[in-house]
């Protein structure tokens, strides 16, 4: 049915149709809603919430029903995304599926409750201790907030992996209409699981190996897995980028700014084209290398000091002029703010053309 939703009741609804039947986390503004809307949902479809007593006892909880063989979710912000780092990194460890929302707030430390993009480190690129990778998804809207979460559970069991739905504040926030088809959900049997029978009784659960060599196989195996995922999983949209001369790059909230800005420019004859990363694990390289491969110029906007910058700049390795343009504090860049940064541009644009002809 097509409905009137916040983003952070999108995520929940999205989960419930994807077959989650467990949650556990700790309330925290501004993901808060996550877990009001799952204690509200998940009794009436026979499921479980509980309220942990922190993130540390919700993130191990959430362990405890990966390895039963259920799905399951929990969410925070960054504060209490930090508290769940060692839970990640076990859970990656034991190949444990599940899915974690991130909706980030402004930081570090307490910081505040206006959205920025300061986690994608903390999930990207890991944040836990030892060789391990989270899948990252990144919505742009209500809409991606249901699809993406529903997304994150098959990838998160496709891949025995924690998924992350990496989101903004201003997303989770937000109200836009909401198209919830019903589907079955299609949850893959698990053999692996430890289910308390006696089929599963010598299921063993663990990511600990002490002998170096057994470690080492474990760790090949969890590689090879990844660039699997690597070479899968990438996802991302481009808008107005076949004759773009000015290539703009932003995730969440910045690219809906973004491709506003993008279609007065065009309006106005200016070149300008959007590469949105949905997946920032993986990174869509392959997809923004094409796409940047005729541009003169690259701007990424983020609302951070500049960290998906650096997969941008990994990714066209010195072969283009890449410039950044960043707001934090909560502080959201506005259209015509972003068309002056374009504009400046211009000129790089037209320089690099003339040497080229020179």
């Amino acid at each position: 049915m097509r409905q009137l939703c916040k983003g952070n009741v999108a995520v929940v609804k999205g989960a419930i149709l994807a077959g989650c039947s467990s949650y556990y986390g700790y309330p925290i503004t501004p993901a808060s809603e996550i877990a009001e809307a799952a204690a509200l949902y998940l009794p009436q479809v026979g499921g479980t919430f509980i309220q942990a007593e922190s993130e540390v006892a919700a993130i191990n909880m959430v362990y405890g029903a990966a390895a039963a063989g259920t799905r399951v979710m929990t969410a925070s912000s960054g504060p209490g995304l930090s508290l769940m780092q060692e839970g990640i990194s076990y859970l990656a460890g034991a190949e444990l599926p599940c899915v974690i929302v991130d909706v980030m707030r402004g930081g570090p430390g307490l910081g505040n409750i206006a959205p920025e993009q300061s986690d994608y480190f903390a999930t990207v690129k890991g944040g836990g201790h030892g060789n391990y990778r989270n899948l990252v998804l990144a919505p742009a809207s209500v809409q991606e907030m249901a699809d993406l979460t529903m997304l994150a559970f098959d990838l998160a069991d496709k891949y025995r992996n924690p998924a992350i739905v990496l989101a903004d504040g201003f997303t989770g926030q937000m109200m836009e209409p909401l198209d919830l088809p019903y589907r079955e959900a299609a949850i893959p049997e698990k053999p692996w699981a430890v289910k308390g029978t006696p089929e599963t009784r010598a299921n063993l659960i663990s990511s600990i190996y002490l002998e170096p060599d057994e470690l080492e196989e474990h760790e090949r195996q969890l590689e090879a897995k990844y660039i699997r995922a690597q070479n899968a999983e990438p996802r991302c949209e481009l808008y107005r980028t076949e004759d773009a001369e000015i290539l703009v790059v932003g995730f969440g909230i910045v690219s809906r700014v973004l491709r506003s800005m993008v279609e007065k420019a065009r309006a106005d004859g200016l070149p300008v084209g959007l590469f949105r990363p949905i997946t920032l694990w993986p990174f869509p390289s392959r997809a923004l290398a094409k796409a940047a491969s005729h541009v003169a110029n690259v701007l990424v906007v983020e609302l951070s000091n500049g960290q998906m910058l650096e997969d941008v700049r990994l990714t066209l390795n010195g072969e283009k002029h890449i410039d950044f343009y960043g707001r934090v504090g909560g502080n959201v860049p506005s259209v015509e703010e972003l068309r002056a940064q374009v504009e400046e541009r211009i000129p790089v644009r037209v320089d690099v053309f003339a040497a080229r002809e020179d």
